[in-house]
């Protein structure tokens, strides 16, 4: 099993989760945690080992953000196609063109490039790094998300019959279907 779909798993990620998770306010804040993160470890200067409650508070909205947005009931937002792009991604991961496959490797790559100039400026205090990691992985995720809705454009939602899924809900007979 794929450390990715390991995740889904742990974090419960059934079909109200999913469309929690693509419920736009839920995606921008969960970008806005980015920066509040920064701000919680730099904080360390100022306020010491309180900086830890900090972070404690954004690891605490990362997990409530999916559980406290409610559900989305369709896919024409551009922030739902990308989750349920990224649900397709977990789910029928061999469906997914190879290029698509690449283009998704690099995006992570720039992403973890990313989390390491960031981690590098918060561990030495410096801006430059902070700021330059933090525009990697923002740019890096809106990129995946951008292209995960192209991909839920292209494969779309199955049925319960093709995925083995238990989305059986009258809206997912108004989502698409693979022609």
């Amino acid at each position: 099993m794929k450390l990715t779909t390991k995740v889904a798993k742990a974090f419960r990620m059934n079909e109200e989760a999913w469309r929690r998770h693509a419920n736009p306010w839920s995606v921008v804040t969960r970008f806005l945690a980015i920066p509040a993160f920064i701000l919680a470890v730099w904080s360390r200067v100022w306020i010491g080992v309180w900086a830890l409650g900090a972070v404690a508070l954004v690891a605490l909205w990362l997990w409530l953000n999916p559980r406290v947005f409610s559900p989305v009931s369709g896919d024409s937002s551009w922030a739902a196609k990308g989750i349920y792009g990224e649900r397709r991604w977990l789910e029928h991961r061999s469906r997914v063109p190879r290029i698509e496959r690449q283009i998704l490797g690099l995006l992570i790559g720039v992403g973890l490039v990313g989390f390491g100039c960031i981690g590098w400026g918060l561990l030495e205090l410096e801006i430059w790094p902070t700021i330059l990691g933090t525009v990697l992985v923002v740019m890096a995720q809106l990129w995946r998300i951008d292209r995960m809705g192209m991909l839920f454009d292209r494969i779309g939602y199955q049925s319960d019959a093709t995925s083995g899924g238990s989305d059986t809900s009258a809206e997912s007979d108004s989502l698409r279907h693979e022609a």
